[in-house]
Formats: structure tokens, C-alpha cells, sequence
């Protein structure tokens, strides 16, 4: 029983060995005969991928062809003129004729001081004036007064010269009176109380004469002095006449100048544009010089666009530019034109400049301010106002303008850096001066300085 069922056993235990031999060979003809499908998304890589290489050279055919001649930059500011409002003269204020975010035109009335002071002072060099022409034409009628001085002097030299003569004729009569009497006492033809009268006598015509000549010298110096008088007067009044006299004219530029006082107590705007920085208060005691408010003239408004030091090289003087504003957004453009550029970076003209003399220095790409004009009738449509910012696109493709880091020339001024509001018409001011002379002047009218008399030129 034990040998019958040994093989009957072992038999079974080769089959498993064969059945994974078959299992194998079934599967590498599988493997063989059935083809592997295809990966769905190679398809879409190469389309990405031929999107990709064309979008590239899409964009390097544009940036070949437009972008490269374009320097961009978002660093860029709306700028423009602020005009200070300040006194010529000082004053109280005594009213406020404009508030911040006003629109004012040229000339018209901001703020108005207290005039009262101003009308004193203008009183005090009328009444000056006044006197002035008074004064003037004593000096004219002094002339006639000299001459007549001058005259009566001439008169008293003649007559002392006259009586010098007289006493020099006595002198020698009584001279030769003496003579003769000497030579007679001897003889005791004239006695000697005779000859002592002759004496005496020609000692007294002696005195006189030199009393006589003592006199005539004090008359020729009195003389001497009228004359010089007169010329000294003469020379205040010849060539001119009382209304044209250097004092008179003195006097009448006084009234002028305390008249343009009374009318700066009216401060006019320099310029057309709109209120801002407002600080003056109505009550406020003001002095010359002190800022009050400051006007904004927004139709003369440009960009100054900070730039690279790189973006610099090619832009020139006349470039178009594009400008956005932030405010409106990329619907609204802007055309401009660069005008010029700051004479330094940014941070030369700092408050607190960069110290670049230090061992841990680090280099830091500089801006350089670039001044653009913009369109004044897209400025009007679409206003700005000072601060904002705005994206700027100079296109430097033309080179026909003048370098602009070589720009040279005079400037043109701006209308805003003219005015006329200060101009005061000075017709009323002049009338009143001339009417002020004329009152004083007298009913003679214009008095004329006399030619100096040919007796003046005498020694």
C-alpha cells in the first residue's frame, strides 16, 4: 500500500511547476502583440510651447522695433509756479477778500489793510510840498533883493572913494600950507601959532584920510560879501524854475511815494490762479515782506519726470512724451514735449545730501529731474493739480533737438513769470502835484532865474 500510493503522490507535485512556465510564455505574447496607446498631452505641450516661442518673438520684434526707442518712468510729479501774496508796506488787515480754493483773476483784490496811517503820511508830504515851493520862491525873490543890496553897496564905495579923494585934496593943501609957513617963522613973517594951527591942521586931514580909507575898505569887503551872496543864490535858482527846482521835485517824489503807500494797502493778485496756503487773518498786524497766501496758476502747470541716469542719453530737447495721470486713469492722455532738465539729481539738492566719503559705500542709481511741457488745451479739458502723479513716455527715437544733457540758450519767460497788477496809473497823482505847486507858486507863475548882471563879474 505504502509503494502503490508513493507516485500517486509525487505526481501531483510537478504541475505547479509547469503551470507558471505557461503563465509567462502567455504573457510575453500579450506583451507583443497589443501597442502601447499615445500620451494625450503631448499635444497641448507643443502648442504651449509654439505659443510661448511666438509670444516671445512677438514681443522682441516689439521691443526691437518701438520699445527701445521709449524710456518709461512712474516717478513723476505735476509741478508748477507758487506765487507768494505779500505786503509792500505793513499795516492792519481789515478784510480778506479771498479763501483757499479760490479761483482769482490778475489785479483783483485779495486783501486790504488799513489805509489810515498811509492818508496821514500823504497829507504830511502835500503840506510839505507846499512849503517847498514857498521856500523856492524866496530864493527867487531873494535874486532881486541881492541886486539891490548889491547896489547900495556900490553906491557906498563911490561915495567913500569920492570922499577919499576930498581928503587926500585937504591933505595936500594943508601940506603945502605947512610948507610954505616953515620957512616964513624965521623971518617972523607968520607967527608961531600960525604955524602950529598949519600943524594941526594937516594932522587932522592926515586922520581923515586914513579914517577914509578904513571906511572904503569896509565898504569894497561888504561889497565883496553881497556879491558873493548873490552869487551863491543865483546858483540855487539859475537854469530852472520854481515848479522844475530840485527841492520842489524832492518834495513832489515824497507825495508820490506816500501816495503808492496808500494804494499798496490793496493787495492785488500777481497773477490769475487759484488760492492756497491761506494764513492771514482778518485784525492781523502785518509787516512788509510777510507772506499771506500763495496763488497756483493751474494753466501753467508742467511734469517734472525723475529718470534713471541710464534713460538719459538719448532724449533731446523737443521729444514727444505721453503722459497718464493716476487722477483720470489710462483713458486720458496727455501730450507733451521735454523741455530740459534739473542742473542736479535729486539728492544733490537734498535737505540732508548723501555722504558717499565712507568705507561702506554702496552705489545707488541716481534720478535726474526732466522738465515737460504739457498741451495747454489738454490741460483745460482734463485739469491737474499740483502733486500728482503721473506715468511719462519720452520717445527718443528722433535725435533732430538739441542734446539734452548739452541744452544751452536763454530761456523764454513764462507767462506766469510776468505782471502788470502792480502797474498803478500815476495821471490823478501827477495832476494832484501840479495843482499843489501851482496854489503855491503865486499869481506871478513860473518864476525864472535871471541871468546874473555883468556887475556881479566886477572886483
Amino acid at each position: 500500500m505504502s509503494q502503490d500510493q508513493a507516485p500517486r503522490t509525487a505526481a501531483p507535485a510537478a504541475a505547479p511547476t509547469a503551470a507558471p512556465a505557461a503563465t509567462a510564455n502567455a504573457t510575453a505574447t500579450a506583451t507583443t502583440i497589443t501597442p502601447v496607446p499615445a500620451n494625450p498631452r503631448r499635444p497641448a505641450l507643443i502648442v504651449l510651447t509654439g505659443a510661448v516661442l511666438l509670444g516671445a518673438a512677438g514681443y522682441a520684434s516689439w521691443w526691437a522695433l518701438t520699445q527701445r526707442h521709449h524710456e518709461t518712468t512712474d516717478n513723476a510729479y505735476v509741478q508748477a509756479p507758487v506765487v507768494q501774496v505779500t505786503p509792500q508796506v505793513g499795516g492792519t488787515v481789515l478784510a480778506v477778500l479771498a479763501d483757499d480754493t479760490d479761483v482769482v483773476q490778475a489785479g483783483q483784490p485779495l486783501v486790504r489793510l488799513d489805509a489810515a496811517d498811509a492818508r496821514v503820511a500823504l497829507e504830511r508830504a502835500e503840506a510839505q510840498l507846499a512849503q517847498t515851493v514857498r521856500e523856492v520862491r524866496t530864493l527867487y525873490a531873494n535874486n532881486a533883493t541881492l541886486d539891490a543890496t548889491i547896489q547900495a553897496r556900490e553906491a557906498d564905495v563911490a561915495r567913500m572913494k569920492a570922499e577919499l579923494g576930498r581928503l587926500q585934496n585937504d591933505l595936500a593943501r594943508a601940506q603945502d600950507d605947512l610948507q610954505r609957513r616953515k620957512p616964513l617963522l624965521a623971518s617972523g613973517a607968520v607967527s608961531g601959532e600960525e604955524l602950529q594951527h598949519a600943524e594941526s591942521a594937516a594932522t587932522a586931514a592926515r586922520s581923515g584920510q586914513a579914517s577914509a580909507q578904513s571906511a572904503l575898505a569896509a565898504a569894497q569887503a561888504a561889497l565883496a560879501a553881497a556879491r558873493e551872496q548873490a552869487a551863491g543864490n543865483r546858483v540855487l535858482t539859475e537854469g530852472t524854475q520854481v515848479a522844475s527846482h530840485p527841492n520842489v521835485a524832492r518834495a513832489a517824489t515824497a507825495v508820490r511815494e506816500a501816495w503808492l503807500a496808500q494804494q499798496r494797502t490793496e493787495l492785488p493778485a500777481p497773477v490769475s490762479g487759484q488760492v492756497a496756503r491761506r494764513n492771514v487773518q482778518v485784525g492781523q498786524r502785518i509787516a512788509a515782506g510777510t507772506p499771506l497766501m500763495s496763488l497756483i496758476p493751474l494753466e501753467q502747470v508742467w511734469v517734472e519726470a525723475n529718470f534713471k541716469e541710464g534713460q538719459l542719453r538719448q532724449m533731446r530737447i523737443g521729444q514727444p512724451v505721453h503722459l497718464t495721470a493716476d487722477l483720470y486713469g489710462s483713458q486720458v492722455e496727455y501730450h507733451g514735449k521735454v523741455a530740459g532738465m534739473g542742473a542736479g539729481t535729486g539728492a544733490a539738492f537734498a535737505l540732508l545730501p548723501a555722504q558717499n566719503a565712507t568705507g561702506n559705500w554702496i552705489k545707488v542709481v541716481q534720478r535726474v529731474p526732466v522738465r515737460i511741457e504739457l498741451d495747454a488745451r489738454e490741460l483745460a479739458a482734463h485739469p491737474l493739480r499740483v502733486g500728482l502723479s503721473m506715468e511719462a513716455t519720452v520717445d527718443v527715437a528722433g535725435a533732430e533737438g538739441q542734446p539734452l544733457l548739452a541744452a544751452s540758450g536763454t530761456a523764454t519767460p513764462r507767462a506766469s513769470s510776468r505782471t502788470q497788477a502792480f502797474d498803478l496809473p500815476t495821471t490823478a497823482i501827477d495832476t494832484r502835484i501840479q495843482r499843489i505847486i501851482a496854489a503855491n507858486q503865486g499869481a506871478a507863475g513860473p518864476a525864472r532865474a535871471d541871468k546874473a548882471p555883468a556887475r556881479l563879474a566886477k572886483g
